[in-house]
């Protein structure tokens, strides 16, 4: 069932910088976006159209879209908790908006403040207004595997959880290993949940790579078919809500195991650790991608 071609979500200008502390200029974010698209990224989630009192690093998000050039064949897509996101969102002409949830009543609390089932009420609206202006909609459960106040996460609540979402019209579901805490196995079980209500082509993985094991949990899904995944350049992001989570798996060392392995993947590699070290540089700090670094250190 290996895929033979698979596909990245670039998730470094959105999750993987909203976290950062110091203020990323708009300049930067949206030369971050230009820098991955001409690496062969064909979807980006750029920015997310929250409260700038929750997450200030966001604040400049219609600025960031707005400043964008965009490329025919490119999905630009914006994060959109509730209505009044969605309606400052769709000004900017989103390709996609990402609505999320969580497998965890206790992490829902922490994050949003409300229970599971009342995070699905608050962008339930959102799921329909977007589907009615035609634009996609891709859902995300975070703490699949374990959650940092819950503990352990079974499977049932994954599966509980894209059930709901289904019945919204969410139509794309990633499975997001948020404390990255998951191995393959806990992984695996974790998407035969969510694929008890979304086909295979309608689902992406997001494993964090906390506990070093997000390319194999990567692995572990391709043997199940699975051929979407979203990753973060120069392994960026973190989540404030899970002490200790680091960021997303490095793009560019998911490129590098899936050309590896002989998967397609449309990425041109040096291309995109060029846009890491960008970033990286933009931040003061290096990379988190052992790839990135291996490959820099070649160059030099």
């Amino acid at each position: 069932m290996m895929p033979f071609r698979v596909s990245l979500l670039e998730s470094g200008p959105r999750d993987g910088l909203q976290n950062e502390a110091l203020p990323v200029a708009a300049a930067s974010k949206i030369e971050l976006v230009h820098r991955l698209q001409a690496a062969g990224l064909r979807n980006i989630e750029v920015t997310s159209f929250v409260s700038p009192k929750w997450v200030p690093q966001m604040a400049d998000n219609a600025e960031v879209m707005a400043g964008l050039q965009r490329q025919a064949g490119v999905r630009y897509s914006v994060l959109t908790p509730n209505l009044k996101g969605y309606e400052a969102a769709v000004l900017s002409r989103p390709d996609e908006i990402v609505v999320f949830t969580a497998a965890s009543d206790a992490f829902c609390q922490r994050n949003l403040n409300c229970t599971v089932a009342e995070s699905i009420e608050r962008f339930e609206p959102v799921v329909q207004a977007a589907r009615t202006a035609g634009i996609h909609v891709r859902g995300v459960i975070s703490t699949t595997v374990g959650c940092p106040y819950q503990g352990e996460v079974a499977p049932s609540a994954v599966a509980d959880v894209a059930r709901r979402m289904k019945a919204l019209g969410v139509e794309h579901l990633g499975v997001a290993d948020t404390m990255g805490v998951g191995t393959p196995r806990k992984v695996q079980a974790a998407m035969e949940a969510a694929l008890q209500h979304f086909d295979l082509d309608a689902v992406s993985g997001h494993f964090h790579d906390t506990y070093g094991q997000a390319l194999s949990n990567t692995l572990a899904c391709l043997e199940m078919g699975v051929w979407q995944y979203d990753s973060s350049v120069a392994g960026l992001g973190g989540c404030p809500y899970a002490k200790g989570a680091t960021g997303n798996v490095a793009t560019e060392d998911v490129v590098f195991m899936l050309h590896g392995m002989g998967i397609e993947t449309g990425i041109e590699l040096d291309a995109l650790v060029d846009a890491g070290d960008f970033i990286c540089a933009a931040l003061g700090r290096p990379t988190s991608s052992r790839v990135a670094k291996a490959l820099m250190a070649k160059r030099a």
